[in-house]
């Protein structure tokens, strides 16, 4: 059982990022690995901002170097794939950064992706349809990974429709691909304001949990299904990923589960301060590096999994110093 983290922090200085060697967070000092990016030859604006800049939104000499690193995680598990023994990811949307770099590393490095796999992470449920929402939703999650990331790779190299696995409403068959003999090498996420990884949010205090919220080891049962969202969450998306407009937000999603999550090797989180707040960022690093799980914090259950990390821009951890604003 793992009750420690690992992870990477970064400061960035015109994308020119390195690693700190440890940052004191809520009282605790993660153990820190090195990392597997060395600082640019040459001119971090020659070499990362040029490479980055077409294919991004956000200022490129800013937060290149961790969606980078962020992107070297697809590469990685990709490069393993093979026709006996085929390795997949799970992804997220949120952050969705680190998408267009896939796409231009694959192409780049001529990585051809015949037996590798991809899992979505979660996706909106339509209440009036009873189903996914449509690729055509603006907000639709299938619709962001294929058109920042697998429509851009080239046709030679792309991976088979097949290998991409999306959340349905019908979840048994999304459910059978984990258990279809492909490995999952890392589930990549973020961290959401209510504290979750995909939408696996606190489950509502009604009905057998009115008084007190599920053990970790029930919560952690849980499978890819359909389930009702936080306000916090809705907000959080409205804020992020809708210009403000809560009422385009559906109030259901599809997620993968804690059961799919236990069957990936590795999971790794990704910090840079878009997402949750700074109280949060620190919160679920001191309750995992304690061995804290509690459901209603839902990200301090991987307290339990054997292999998480956390990386963390340090220009978006903020303070949790107290100003009125």
């Amino acid at each position: 059982m793992g009750n420690s983290i690992t992870g990477e922090i970064y400061e960035t200085l015109l994308c020119h990022a390195k690693p700190v060697t440890s940052l004191p967070i809520g009282g605790i000092t993660p153990r820190l690995s090195p990392t597997s990016l060395t600082p640019p030859p040459r001119s971090p604006n020659a070499i990362c901002c040029n490479f980055l800049a077409p294919v991004l939104r956000w200022p490129s000499t800013i937060l290149c170097r961790i969606y980078l690193a962020e992107a070297l995680e697809y590469i990685t598990a990709w490069r393993q794939a093979t026709a006996d023994n085929p390795v997949g990811i799970c992804g997220p949307i949120g952050p969705t950064e680190q998408l267009p770099l896939v796409a231009r590393l694959v192409n780049e490095l001529g990585l051809n992706l015949q037996h590798a796999h991809f899992w979505g992470m979660d996706e909106w449920f339509d209440e009036s349809t009873q189903t996914e929402v449509s690729p055509t939703h603006p907000l639709s999650f299938e619709k962001a990974d294929r058109e920042l990331c697998f429509n851009r790779i080239h046709k030679n190299l792309a991976m088979p429709e097949a290998n991409l696995h999306f959340p349905k409403a019908d979840v048994a068959g999304f459910q059978q691909t984990w258990d279809s003999g492909v490995r999952c090498a890392v589930m990549q996420g973020g961290q959401g304001e209510i504290k979750h990884w995909a939408f696996n949010d606190p489950l509502k205090r009604e009905g057998k949990w009115e008084n007190e919220p599920p053990s970790a080891a029930e919560y952690r049962e849980l499978a890819t299904r359909i389930v009702d969202l936080h306000p916090v969450t809705l907000g959080q998306n409205a804020r992020t990923s809708g210009g403000g407009n809560i009422t385009m937000v559906p109030r259901k999603a599809i997620t993968v589960g804690p059961r799919e999550t236990w069957k990936a090797d590795k999971v790794s989180i990704w910090h840079a301060g878009m997402h949750d707040n700074p109280l949060g960022q620190r919160l679920t690093a001191l309750m995992i590096s304690k061995g804290i799980a509690d459901s209603a914090v839902p990200m301090s259950l991987l307290a339990d999994h054997p292999n998480v990390k956390f990386n963390y821009y340090r220009g978006g951890l903020g303070s949790c110093s107290v100003e009125m604003h």
